[in-house]
């Protein structure tokens, strides 16, 4: 019997395939933190492309391709990803872990400072349909506002992480990353933009759509 809710969503749709299996394995035996999203965001990344059927999605932050993998997998046959991963070691082991899972030729990798990056992608014109952000804290703001001038009409913009370890609710909390995811979920919540809300699951997603 779960002992909680959080149990009870894990038990039910926390299941985890080979593919999923295989990163965590890689993560492991590379030595690289265990901060995949949990299975059950996984799921739920899932079933939102499933839904929206984008062209085009941006996953800031690759780690070993945990979430690509749940994003790519669920893509139309024209789809692609672009990953933006600061480190190029993950990124190669991102780019085995989708390979050996058969959706390499729909990932584009790339290397350096996500908002860098972001930068120049806007500069050549490029337009995404959907944004997952899990990468560092600090910058979720700033990646909001490039995922907004990226970001084709309808886009559907994700982000995990967004309850802290729930000290985003707690005042006595002031802690440089706590700051800002609170300042992130008050721009997802009244920026005019966006329609938006917050999902208490794991450890909090925030998903919002950009109006056209």
């Amino acid at each position: 019997m779960a002992r909680n809710h959080d149990e009870y969503i894990r038990n039910l749709f926390g299941n985890e395939d080979t593919a999923l299996q295989t990163v965590n394995e890689s993560i492991r035996k590379n030595g690289m933190p265990a901060i995949s999203v949990q299975p059950e965001v996984g799921r739920f990344l899932s079933l939102l492309v499933s839904i929206k059927k984008p062209r085009y999605i941006m996953e800031i932050g690759a780690l070993g391709g945990y979430s690509g993998i749940m994003l790519a997998g669920a893509l139309e046959n024209d789809g692609s990803l672009t990953s933006l991963e600061l480190e190029e070691s993950y990124a190669t082991v991102a780019k085995d872990n989708l390979t050996e899972a058969g959706l390499g030729d729909k990932v584009k990798y790339v290397i350096g400072p996500a908002l860098q990056n972001m930068e120049s992608l806007l500069s050549a014109g490029q337009q995404y349909d959907f944004f997952f952000i899990d990468a560092d804290k600090v910058n979720y703001p700033n990646y909001l506002d490039m995922a907004l001038k990226l970001a084709s009409p309808g886009a559907v913009i994700v982000a995990d992480n967004t309850l802290q370890g729930d000290r985003v609710f707690d005042d006595k909390v002031n802690d440089e990353n706590v700051e800002a995811i609170r300042t992130f979920n008050n721009k997802m919540a009244n920026d005019d933009r966006i329609e938006s809300i917050m999902l208490p699951l794991c450890d909090g997603l925030t998903v919002g759509r950009v109006k056209a």
